[in-house]
């Protein structure tokens, strides 16, 4: 992994439910999407549930940030993403990072699906909201569960070329934007704190390859769900990739910068970090300086080590793991099927420091 410490550079989710979606279980949340134009989506969510929700914003399709909000379908291929994915807090949280929907109320999310899904071959596209929210207790700033999110499937037709241009201007502008002066510089102490992110990283890493190799069976059915030697392989696999990622500060397939990048903003409130895969780049916002400690022994505790970990699993290289549609932390991971959490970026983080802080 390279980090940035020189001048400005440039940076290098009505049919049936098409195969894949996964059917959740009852939510108290109702969404209803429409789709326009050549991927647009209008999406309604209804709290019809007897008490308010206090839902977390960054990371889901409350996120004005382009993050993974709808599954696309081309009959039973799966489109993939390629937007942003960011890490929020768990815990300690503002105000703003939440959206308060009272019982009865409905609340309006809009964004542009042809942004992150490459959506040139035209035709028929099956449309539909699926993942899960987050939220905290009326009189807490901390994540404590999650509802499940699943909406219509919508199935319209999609101007190829429309739809990719809309992709690519989209993507250039996200390359085009340039960091300021002193991103992960040695002068604002950024440097200097990410290289040891990567060195606990590194060594969280190890630990974990290790325990998936040949660790409590126990462990990896609490975290991913099994312990068959095909899950072992599979989750080994990906922490050796994550050891020898986090292993340089001048090298490996990524570039880290300490300033935000992304064009408006997704540094938001409560965002930690974000990677863009398609562009194998990451960004430790400012709260990963200000309101994480090094390595932390706290179980299921967020930290600058376990924080790198695992934006890195989101790189196409070592993972290509995704959020699950804004699911954070333990309690959300625990709700996850075998196949999600292997998929599951903050699962592979939550297991590691599990197996550092002796869980």
């Amino acid at each position: 992994m390279k980090f940035f410490t020189g001048i400005a550079l440039f940076g290098s989710m009505a049919a049936a439910v098409p195969a894949g979606v996964l059917v959740q279980r009852a939510s108290p949340l109702k969404v209803n999407i429409d789709v326009s134009d050549i991927g647009n989506i209008k999406a309604k969510i209804t709290n019809n549930g007897k008490t308010a929700l206090k839902l977390l914003r960054p990371g889901s399709i409350l996120d004005k940030t382009a993050v993974e909000k709808t599954s696309v379908f081309a009959g039973s291929e799966k489109i993939a993403f390629d937007g942003v994915r960011v890490l929020v807090a768990t815990t300690n949280l503002d105000a703003a990072a939440f959206r308060v929907i009272q019982p009865g109320q409905t609340i309006s999310a809009s964004w542009d699906a042809a942004q992150v899904h490459d959506l040139a071959g035209g035709g028929f596209y099956d449309i539909a909201v699926t993942g899960s929210l987050s939220y905290a207790e009326e009189d807490s700033n901390d994540i404590t569960g999650s509802v499940p999110l699943t909406s219509n499937v919508v199935t319209t037709s999609i101007d190829g070329a429309a739809a990719a241009k809309v992709r690519r201007d989209f993507h250039e502008s996200l390359s085009k934007r340039s960091i300021a002066d002193g991103s992960c510089a040695e002068a604002n102490g950024t440097a200097p704190v990410t290289r040891t992110a990567l060195s606990n990283c590194r060594a969280l890493a190890i630990a974990a390859y290790a325990a998936a190799v040949g660790g409590p069976a126990a462990k990896m059915i609490e975290y991913f769900k099994s312990a068959s030697s095909a899950t072992r392989t599979a989750v080994a696999s990906v922490f050796n990739k994550i050891a020898t990622e986090c292993g340089s500060s001048t090298s490996g397939v990524s570039t880290t910068y300490c300033m935000d990048k992304y064009p408006g903003g997704a540094c938001g409130s409560g965002v930690l970090a974000y990677t863009l895969p398609s562009q194998s780049y990451m960004v430790n916002c400012p709260l990963y300086f200000t309101a994480l400690t090094p390595l932390t022994t706290t179980c299921h505790g967020q930290d600058q080590a376990t924080t790198t970990l695992h934006e890195v699993t989101h790189l196409s290289q070592i993972k290509g793991a995704t959020d699950q549609g804004g699911c954070y932390g333990y309690a959300c991971m625990q709700t996850l099927t075998q196949s999600q959490s292997i998929m599951h970026a903050d699962t592979y983080a939550l297991f590691a420091n599990a197996i550092n802080a002796g869980c």
